[in-house]
């Protein structure tokens, strides 16, 4: 069966999302997953429930935003992928006992092609007991910009994710004050469809649940050169001993999913943090947003 996956963005933190693919594991199931770029990664959601592919990828805070709207077929997270939160606060000189007031009285560049990163940091200080308004943002940047604008000194701490964190740390220009993932767990990206879909086609959900866990064994087994060498075609750009390294780091922080498995904990921080936001107004359960049949079914290795 040919299925659409619609892409949320190309980064090397959703390389669990190309695994599958690049290693087989979709195949083996039966599965021609075709993988679709969104224009933007605020229109993934709506381009799911439009019917212009079967399952998509992205946050839990976009789900609950569409699912506030009130679609005819509304979205359902069955897989997740990213368990734990990708960013890193860098700063200019090493910090290793950091706490959130050190931002205060600093320069600060947050992420601004997506919000998530600023919606769960700006939830970290809140339950620092900070007010986000204390913080001194630059203004919007996108990362390449911010990581210029920081090596050039115009900007004290920068909010990134791999590579370009790997790329500051590693010349010694820059250091991790905070790695995001050391919080807990907060389901950061799952597989998505519509509930009509899960309906008609819950035999494709479970393979795919199967697949993506056959490649979350492979990578936690797996070092991470290896698993550069496996998805390099998906970065080009990118050398792949930096790969590499960027996944090691990615493994050793538990920023992948080590099962398709959604966690109660993640969900409940994602969607606290987009109501301390003002992102999520409904204050959403998990089955309201959930449907784990599948990566159970596929977990236990059923047919």
């Amino acid at each position: 069966m040919t299925i659409t996956l619609i892409e949320n963005f190309r980064c090397v933190f959703y390389t669990p999302f190309y695994a599958p693919v690049a290693l087989g594991t979709y195949a083996a199931e039966g599965l021609d997953v075709r993988i679709r770029t969104s224009p933007a990664a605020e229109q993934t959601i709506h381009a799911l429930v439009a019917g212009e592919g079967e399952v998509s990828w992205g946050g839990l805070s976009r789900l609950m935003g569409m699912l506030e709207k009130g679609p005819a077929d509304p979205p359902v997270a069955f897989c997740e992928v990213i368990a734990r939160d990708p960013f890193f606060l860098i700063g200019r000189e090493p910090n290793p006992d950091f706490a959130f007031r050190d931002l205060i009285g600093k320069k600060v560049a947050i992420v601004s092609e997506v919000p998530a990163p600023w919606m769960c940091l700006q939830y970290d200080l809140k339950c620092a007991g900070i007010d986000w308004s204390e913080i001194e943002r630059t203004p919007d940047g996108t990362m390449a910009q911010n990581v210029e604008a920081f090596r050039g000194g115009d900007i004290d701490v920068v909010q990134v994710f791999h590579p370009y964190a790997h790329a500051l740390t590693a010349s010694g220009g820059g250091h991790v004050w905070y790695a995001a993932a050391k919080r807990g767990l907060a389901s950061y990206t799952t597989l998505n469809t519509t509930r009509g879909f899960a309906r008609r086609e819950p035999d494709v959900l479970v393979r795919m649940c199967r697949a993506v866990y056959r490649a979350q064994q492979w990578i936690a087994s797996n070092s991470g050169s290896a698993l550069a060498e496996v998805v390099a075609e998906w970065f080009p750009g990118t050398p792949r001993e930096v790969l590499g390294a960027c996944f090691d780091d990615y493994k050793r922080l538990g920023v992948w999913s080590s099962s398709p498995l959604v966690s109660h904990a993640g969900f409940d921080f994602i969607r606290d943090a987009g109501l301390s936001m003002g992102r999520v107004r409904k204050r959403f359960e998990f089955d309201d947003c959930v449907d784990t049949r599948f990566a159970k079914q596929a977990m236990r290795g059923e047919h």
